[in-house]
């Protein structure tokens, strides 16, 4: 029941200093996301990070690390439009060390992320947001509708992005993994550990 005359507000305000209105919307939704999963992760020792709720499932540490690979890679072959995406220089980590798809890489999380603590993580985060903040900042209105032509696949097929949709995939991306990290911490927690 609410108090006559108590207003609580959820207000999203599009972040100051971009280029364009529909950029800085879409870098405050990044930014909502990336503070529900700082307070998701928020006090969880390594172990949790590590944990599995069955041989093969991933991580709340692989999960974690999967988006910020994705967020600095998407970033860099899409918003920025480089030819080639080098996640280690701005995350310390390799691009295949979030150990996805786990039917890839094996049934245990990889060794790369065991034993982390949160501060790893929280880091990771840190370092993809600023870099994805950073390339936000010149897109004007008419740069987000430029096609984006990727190089072929080895089947022939090529993919074609605009960076409208890949600042929507952004948040999207990041907002569904955050709702898995939700359910593994509910339960690791329930597991009694």
């Amino acid at each position: 029941m609410s108090t006559p005359g108590r207003r609580i507000a959820s207000l999203l305000q599009p972040a100051a200093g971009y280029a364009a209105s529909s950029v800085a919307l879409k870098v405050a939704e990044i930014l909502e996301i990336h503070g529900q999963l700082r307070q998701a992760i928020a006090g969880l020792p390594p172990a949790a990070f590590e944990w599995q709720s069955a041989p093969g499932a991933n991580t709340m540490g692989m999960l974690l690390t999967h988006i910020a690979l994705a967020e600095v890679n998407l970033t860099q072959v899409i918003l920025k439009a480089e030819p080639k995406g080098h996640v280690s220089d701005v995350l310390g980590i390799d691009v295949d060390d979030d150990g996805m798809p786990m039917a890839q890489f094996g049934p245990a999380p990889p060794a790369a992320l065991a034993g982390k603590p949160e501060a790893f993580f929280l880091g990771l985060l840190a370092a993809a947001e600023a870099h994805t903040l950073d390339a936000c900042r010149p897109l004007d209105e008419a740069s987000l509708g430029a096609e984006i032509v990727r190089p072929p696949r080895p089947d022939g097929s090529y993919r074609v992005f605009d960076r409208r949709w890949t600042l929507h995939h952004l948040v999207e991306h990041a907002a569904q993994h955050l709702g898995q990290i939700q359910v593994l911490k509910g339960c690791w927690q329930a597991s009694g550990r």
